[in-house]
This record gives C-alpha cells, structure tokens and sequence, in this order.
C-alpha cells in the first residue's frame, strides 16, 4: 500500500455535507458500489458540496455508467429512512460525531452509518484483528486480551468476522467494555449471519459502524476498505494470527501507512497462522505475551494492579481466587511449552502423584489445559 500522488486530495471539503440537502446527497453517493472514497474525494474537491457531486455524476462522465443509472434513481431521503428504521443514523464528514481520527487516512469515509452509542463518548480505541480459521489458542488469547483492554477501560474495535474478530468483540463484552464493529457490508447486514446476535450486544455497548449504504451485501473488495476504518479508528493494532496474504497484513499496513503502534502476538514459526505476525515482529512490530504487556505498553492502568508485571503472559489470579499451592507453582513455573506429566516430574523434582494432583487442580481452575497427553497453559486476563 502506497501514499496518494501529492495532488489527490486527502480531506473532504469543509461544508460538503452541511444542511439537509447535501447530507441527503451524501446518503445517495454512499449507495453506488463502484463510487470509492478516492474517487468521491476527487469530485469533492472539483465540485465543493455532496448535492453538486451527485448531479455531476447523475449527468455522467464522473463515476461508472452503472453508477450514473443508479444515481438517477437512487433517492437519498429512503436511504436514510431505511437506516433509520435499521436502528442506523448517518454520521457526516464536518460533523461532531465524526471521528477525527478518521482523517489520518489517505482516504477518510465521506460518512458513516452507525448504530448503538455516541462516537464521542468512545476513547482509546485498540483494533484487534486475525485469522478468521483460527486455532483454538489464537482464540484464547484474543478473548483474554480484549477482555483485559475492555477492564482497563479501552475500547476493543474489530470487524465482527468469524475467529479472532468474534473473540475481541466478546472479550471486551465479558468484561462489562465497550467495542466497535466496523462492517463490510450495509449497516443492516448482518454478516457473518452467526454474529448476527453478537451485532446486536455490540450496538448495546458500544457501535456498529459501516460505510456503506442499507442492503449493501458482503462483498471480498470491501473488507480491505473496512480495514482501513478499524486502523483508523485506534490508536494502536492487534495482530493475534494470520497467514501471509490475508487481512490481517493488509490491517497493518493500513496502521502503520498512518503512524498507529502495531503489535503481534507470536505463534509457533511452524504455523502457518503466525506468519504475519511473525513477520511483523521481524520487522519492528512490538512483541506481546498477554493482556499485562499490552496494557503496560499503552500505559494504561492495569486493572490487577502492579502484580501483574510480575506475570506479563497473564497468568494472574482473579482477585478473591485461592492462592496455589507450592506444587501448583512448581508446575506452572515447568510449563515452557507443552509437557507431558513425567516431564513435569523431572523438572520440578515432584513425584509423580504430587504433579499428578497439582495437574488437576491447575485444570478446575482453568490455568491449564490438556491435549493429546500434554499439559499446557491458558491465557489468564492480566
């Protein structure tokens, strides 16, 4: 991804959408697929207000001619009935609610549909994007670390995708936190349909965003449109996993195209899942364990206190649980990597009945896992 030629405007005009007629125009220009940011920007900054842009092109000669078709017929007034009845209000370039970290972009959204919460009333956003096949792990760890941001009083801001996405969304949604869905498609499409439930506790807690006109359907283009948004809208990015050529890169560059921290959650060099973030670490992106080093990184107020430096890969205990035993720590602090019980044995020096009994503690309270004759341990929020 590349900067705009120094000539292609970057910013809309000061009153492009101001009063009723041009913020209808503008709910028309929104609805014609082929008519992109970049391009809207251009005629913007030829013709100065959205009422002007859509006669241009509604005469011809400045979108496609399936966009001057549609142009002619499209009314913006039903457009923004059929939001309203969505739950969705229009939120214009110029006005108050827009979000000023929008205007980082290259190609900022002329306006943005959205349901749920005041855009103003949301603060320090992260993005947090990934692998929509992810691993089990992967999901884990992004549902521990959007519930440890969502505690610190972070926003979580993903695409509401299947995978590390859904898993953001409701890590910051256990913690009682806000999160933004920027979508793919129109505001009233619900996509993927499974997270159609989900779309509607988000919209709750915080908002669903989306560029795109009602009745917009899915399409593979707009994700790496959405993308931009999620980038835009944070102060920093999340990489939990994602394989070469896929989103989650495109996600970071949009980032790091506009100055925002990026940060990667590493993952076995023999998976195929981590090679984005791998790569990006490579490449100076900051290396995360946990929720702790996130936090501690962004400066934000850990919500365990200073004890959770101690234990950056976010194994820390929730307030009010037991404290472990000596044995249970002996088995922790043996858990490199993936063990089996007669390893732990010998690295902690425990007999094997003791490893035994700490093994099963450690599962009930959710520390560790067992796979395929392994023990291995789980993210905690910390």
């Amino acid at each position: 991804m590349s900067e705009p030629p120094e000539s292609a405007p970057t910013s809309w005009p000061e009153r492009f959408a101001e009063g009723d007629a041009n913020r209808i125009a503008l709910a028309a220009l929104l609805g014609l697929s082929s008519l992109t940011p970049r391009r809207l920007l251009k005629l913007a900054a030829r013709h100065g207000r959205a009422d002007a842009v859509l006669a241009a092109v509604r005469r011809g000669g400045a979108s496609s001619e399936a966009d001057r078709d549609r142009a002619r017929d499209i009314d913006g007034e039903r457009v923004l009935a059929t939001a309203a009845a969505a739950g969705a209000r229009l939120v214009a370039t110029g006005e108050s609610e827009y979000p000023a970290a929008l205007s980082d972009l290259f190609d900022p959204p002329a306006g943005l549909f959205v349901r749920g919460g005041d855009l103003r009333k949301l603060h320090l956003c992260v993005g947090m994007v990934g692998a929509r096949n992810a691993s089990a792990d992967g999901r884990e760890v992004a549902a521990d670390i959007a519930r440890g941001l969502a505690a610190a009083g972070a926003c979580v801001v993903s695409g509401a995708a299947r995978g590390i996405d859904t898993c953001g969304h409701e890590g910051a949604l256990a913690a009682g936190g806000a999160t933004v869905a920027v979508l793919g498609s129109g505001i009233d499409v619900a996509y993927p349909r499974q997270n159609a439930a989900l779309l509607e506790r988000i919209a709750e807690a915080g908002a669903i965003l989306s560029e795109y006109a009602p009745g917009m359907p899915a399409e593979p283009f707009r994700f790496p449109a959405r993308n931009r948004i999620v980038a835009g809208l944070a102060c920093a990015v999340v990489i939990v996993e994602g394989a070469a050529g896929s989103g989650s890169m495109i996600t970071a560059d949009h980032a790091l195209e506009i100055g925002r921290d990026v940060f990667a959650v590493p993952g076995p060099v023999t998976s195929e899942l981590s090679q984005v973030p791998l790569l990006l670490i490579r490449e100076g992106a900051t290396m995360i364990r946990g929720a702790a080093d996130l936090i501690a990184d962004l400066g934000l107020e850990s919500p365990l206190g200073d004890a959770a430096a101690a234990d950056p890969a976010g194994l820390l205990l929730a307030p009010g649980e037991p404290a472990l035993s000596d044995d249970e720590r002996a088995v922790l602090a043996g858990l490199a990597g993936p063990s089996t019980t007669e390893s732990l044995a010998g690295v902690t020096g425990l007999k094997l009945p003791r490893v035994l009994a700490a093994v099963t503690t450690l599962e009930v309270r959710g520390l560790i896992r067992t796979r395929g004759g392994r023990h291995e341990r789980r993210a905690r929020m910390g």
